[in-house]
C-alpha cells in the first residue's frame, strides 16, 4: 500500500509480507515511476563487468557501477543469517555479476566483501531501518525501529549497525577485515554522530512478530519509542535461553516511568529504578552489556 508520494518517491507499506515477493514488487514499481519522470535504471546483471585488484584479490565489478560520479548506497539494516548482519558494506555487492556472486559464497563471504569495498567506494549511504528483520536476511522476525540515518564512512556505518543490533565488530569479521584494509575506520568512539528529530511515537507500541513476538513477554512496555523498543528486543535476542530465565520477571521499558521507580529498567525514561540502562535510546550492545553484568 502507497502511504506517501513525493514525485518520483514514494513510500510503501510491505505490510509485513515475504521479503524477496515484496522486493520484487518494489522493484516493478521503481520501474515504473522511472519510465514516468525519465530516470536511467541499469540491470547490472545485464551489464558488462571488469576485473579490478581490490587489495590483492581480484573481482568482476559491472563497469556501469564504476562509471558513476556520484555512488549513494541505500542499505536496509537487518540481520543476515550467515554473517548476522548485513548493511553498507554487504550491500555492494548489487555492483558485481551473479558469477561474482556466487564465488564470494565460496570464498567465505566475509573476505571478498571486505576486498571489494576497498574499489567499490560509497560516497554516501542512507540506511533503512524503519523495520528490519531481527536474524534473517528474507524476513519473518520484523522490529520496527522507525529510524534513518546517513553516513560518508560504509565501515563505520556498519560499525555502528553492529553495535546497534547487540554485535562487536570482532563477531562481523567482514567489518573489521574492511577496516584493516583502508576501506574505513571501526573506532566508534571518534565518530561524529548527530541526533535529528528525536523518536516521538511514543504510544505506538511496536508489534513484533515470530521470535520477536516471544521475546517480547520479557518486556513491560509502556509508550516506548520504537528505537528503544528495538534495541531492547536485539540485546533480548542475543541473550541465550538459560540467561533469559535467570531475568527478572520483567524489564520496564517506555516514557510512561518517567519519574516511577522499580526493579530494572531500559532506557532514560527508567532513570528513577534501582537499576536502568542509560540511553537514549541505547544502542543493543549497551542493553546486552548492561543485563549480562549489572542484572545476570
Amino acid at each position: 500500500t502507497c502511504e506517501s508520494s513525493m514525485g518520483a518517491i514514494e513510500r510503501w507499506n510491505g505490510h509485513r509480507g515475504f521479503g524477496p515477493l515484496n522486493a520484487k514488487l518494489a522493484m516493478d514499481r521503481a520501474v515504473e515511476l522511472a519510465r514516468e519522470y525519465g530516470v536511467a535504471l541499469v540491470d547490472t546483471q545485464d551489464d558488462t563487468a571488469s576485473r579490478y585488484d581490490c587489495a590483492g584479490l581480484p573481482i568482476e565489478i559491472c563497469d556501469a557501477a564504476m562509471a558513476v560520479d556520484f555512488m549513494i548506497n541505500l542499505p536496509v539494516m537487518k540481520g543476515h543469517g550467515q554473517t548476522y548482519v548485513t548493511c553498507a558494506l554487504k550491500n555492494n555487492k548489487g555492483v558485481i555479476p551473479n558469477t561474482e556472486k556466487r564465488r564470494f559464497h565460496s570464498l567465505g563471504l566475509h573476505k571478498p566483501i571486505a576486498h571489494l569495498n576497498t574499489v567499490c567506494k560509497n560516497d554516501f549511504i542512507v540506511v533503512d531501518a524503519l523495520c528490519g528483520d531481527l536474524d534473517y536476511e528474507e524476513g519473518g522476525n520484523p522490529v520496527v525501529s522507525n529510524r534513518l540515518f546517513a553516513a560518508l564512512d560504509p565501515v563505520l556505518c556498519d560499525t555502528f549497525v553492529a553495535n546497534e543490533m547487540g554485535y562487536t565488530v570482532d563477531e562481523i569479521p567482514y567489518i573489521a577485515m574492511a577496516g584493516d584494509l583502508g576501506a574505513g575506520s571501526t573506532d566508534l568512539s571518534a565518530a561524529h554522530v548527530r541526533h535529528l528529530n528525536p523518536a516521538a511515537d511514543a504510544g505506538a507500541s511496536p508489534k513484533p512478530t515470530g521470535k520477536a513476538r516471544s521475546l517480547a513477554r520479557y518486556l513491560r512496555e509502556g509508550s516506548a519509542c520504537s528505537s528503544c523498543y528495538a534495541a531492547a528486543t536485539r540485546a533480548l535476542s542475543r541473550l541465550g535461553r538459560g540467561e533469559l530465565g535467570a531475568l527478572p520477571d520483567t524489564l520496564c521499558i517506555g516514557q510512561d516511568y518517567k519519574g516511577r521507580s522499580g526493579a530494572v529498567g531500559i532506557g532514560q525514561c527508567t532513570q528513577g529504578f534501582a537499576k536502568s540502562v542509560p540511553g537514549c535510546p541505547p544502542s543493543a550492545t549497551a542493553v546486552l552489556d548492561y543485563l549480562r553484568k549489572e542484572v545476570l
